[in-house]
């Protein structure tokens, strides 16, 4: 059991940093877009909060799989 928490906890963390790497890149290549084409901010920024959005769920949803799979085994 305590090995479950543990994988839970290791893969959790994977999780979480692979959705935090996928935002940064995100946030960076909006920003340059931005800096490159001020005209068009306002779409960049609104498909950036977007696409975060649907990878931080990811990064929950993984999350949230590797908790419930630690409480079963």
């Amino acid at each position: 059991m305590d090995l479950a928490w543990l994988g839970a906890g290791i893969g959790a963390g994977i999780v979480l940093i692979g959705a935090g790497l996928g935002i940064g890149k995100l946030a960076a290549s909006a920003m340059e877009a931005m800096g490159r084409q001020p005209e068009a901010a306002g779409t960049i920024r609104t498909n950036m909060i977007i696409a975060a959005a649907l990878i931080e769920g990811l990064g929950f949803f993984g999350l949230v799989i590797c908790i419930l799979l630690a409480i079963k085994a």
